[in-house]
């Protein structure tokens, strides 16, 4: 079948959720039927890395196409700036119209500086059901006051024997189930519209807290002993970084906030089974929208994204949450994009993919121009399947810029460099780096950066990185002539 106008555009996006948690990317845990079906409905990039492993910049990133470096949003805290471009700015401008549900978070969301929820420039949503988290923090939290208004109370219970995980509100009172009723509400009201749509659904899930529907937790209660231990071997971290040696107590260098050096087998395990319980929870409400589109018969001629904007380490490492840190699970996130009526099915892309390239490939698919700004290449040869056989990008490359928190007061500055085979770190002002060769070590236990056996290649990819850096530089203003 033959789209017959430009796509309608369901964006699925979960915050901090690490690749290896649905059962299409193997995790034999996780009852994730809805996810795995868009899977098969569509293709499945099984090498996807964001470009900064942490909220702020890494949204800003994948909305404009741009590195966090280039849109100069480099941190939390800060406010994308205004001449910036959001894809869904352009969409809007071309026809599309666009909704949101959940957290946008391209700018300051702190009560203290925001209190009036997160500042909005010109990002094209004319419909925009705002809630960055399910905590009742501004009056705009618009979870918070239909919560409010339905009578629920809150009465998170902690999980046995562990204070780090709680059980949240199930279905429908939780905020995922809330985002995708904002979003079925909003497919339902387009359907059969003249004008394509666009729907951004951003839930908080799976972020810390770790507080699923105690229905979900319930099954791996059940089996506790059977979850695996986070990835980490005594010992490892005394060849790793500063930074990650200081989280290693408390992440964000807080020794109140998951401690791995103090915390129990029993704790590892609930955590993770607390995080793989809320990835099922946001599974139930993907099928919940996926079957409103095939119900208003929009299925066809809808492009479906589901992603994430950036990992978590869970423990592995000995490290909980996030940081200047570039392990696969902090960086290597889910993606998949389904468009059954128009793109081939079932397929599965190995080669190295960056979110920066989506930005760019929305456009091209609703045959509009590439935005000059963009640094994303387009996925839709990909997507198509007529690339070929040739390789999408040779390397991946992620920013950290004192993203989130200072860490010991020392600010953390670090950029990172992946190909198929080697990952580099390097923590810019200190003398300190990582080297992986991910074919040996496919763990990223073994820190070569100060082996004299891999110093060719430790200096083959500090060239590389160099170069990555370079073409950060953004190619805005457009050079109109020779001279």
């Amino acid at each position: 079948m033959k789209a017959v106008r430009p796509p309608n555009i369901l964006w699925i996006c979960t915050d901090q959720q690490r690749f290896d948690t649905t059962g299409c990317y193997g995790n034999r845990f996780v009852r994730t039927p809805h996810i795995d079906r868009l899977a098969e409905q569509g293709t499945l990039f099984e090498n996807a890395f964001c470009q900064s492993p942490v909220c702020t910049p890494s949204r800003a990133s994948f909305l404009t196409g741009r590195y966090p470096r280039t849109t100069r949003c480099r941190q939390n805290g800060q406010n994308l700036p205004e001449n910036e471009r959001l894809v869904t700015r352009l969409l809007a401008d071309a026809g599309y119209r666009c909704g949101l549900a959940g957290k946008l978070h391209v700018s300051a969301c702190d009560p203290s500086v925001a209190p009036d929820g997160e500042p909005r420039m010109d990002d094209g949503y004319e419909t925009f059901h705002w809630s960055h988290h399910p905590e009742d923090d501004w009056p705009s939290n618009e979870y918070a006051r239909w919560l409010e208004s339905s009578g629920f109370v809150r009465e998170p219970q902690s999980a046995p024997e562990s204070p780090y995980v709680r059980c949240g509100p199930d279905a429908p009172y939780s905020q995922t189930a809330w985002c995708a009723d904002m979003a079925i509400g909003f497919i339902e009201s387009r359907a059969g519209a003249d004008r394509p749509w666009l729907c951004s659904v951003n839930m908080f899930d799976p972020h810390h807290p770790f507080d699923p529907p105690a229905r979900h937790l319930q099954r791996y209660l059940d089996r506790l002993e059977l979850i695996p231990l986070p990835n980490f071997e005594a010992g490892e971290l005394d060849a790793k970084s500063y930074f990650q040696q200081y989280d290693h107590h408390g992440a964000y260098g807080d020794s109140g906030s998951y401690p791995y050096s103090k915390m129990s087998d029993t704790d590892h395990r609930l955590i993770r089974a607390a995080y793989w319980a809320m990835v099922e929870a946001i599974d139930e409400q993907v099928g919940r929208m996926i079957e409103t589109l095939e119900r208003t018969g929009e299925r066809d001629n809808t492009m479906v994204i589901f992603m994430s904007d950036h990992g978590e380490m869970l423990g592995d490492h000995g490290i909980y949450l996030k940081g200047p840190h570039f392990y696969e699970p902090a960086v290597h996130v889910p993606l998949i994009v389904s468009y059954p009526g128009v793109w081939p099915q079932g397929r599965r892309c190995s080669g190295l993919v960056e979110l920066t390239d989506l930005a760019p490939t929305l456009l091209e698919a609703a045959g509009l121009p590439i935005h000059p700004g963009m640094q994303g290449s387009s996925l839709l040869p990909l997507l198509q399947g007529t690339a070929a056989g040739h390789p999408h990008r040779a390397s991946v490359y992620c920013e950290f810029y004192n993203a989130n928190a200072k860490q010991g007061g020392v600010g953390g500055f670090a950029t990172m460099v992946r190909t198929e085979r080697y990952k580099l770190v390097r923590y810019h002002g200190r003398d300190e780096g990582e080297l992986y060769d991910l074919a040996a070590d496919p763990d990223e236990r073994n820190n070569l950066w100060s082996r004299s056996d891999a110093a060719d290649v430790r200096s083959d990819l500090l060239i590389l990185l160099s170069d990555r850096m370079a073409e950060t530089v953004d190619p805005l203003p457009e050079r109109l002539s020779m001279w």
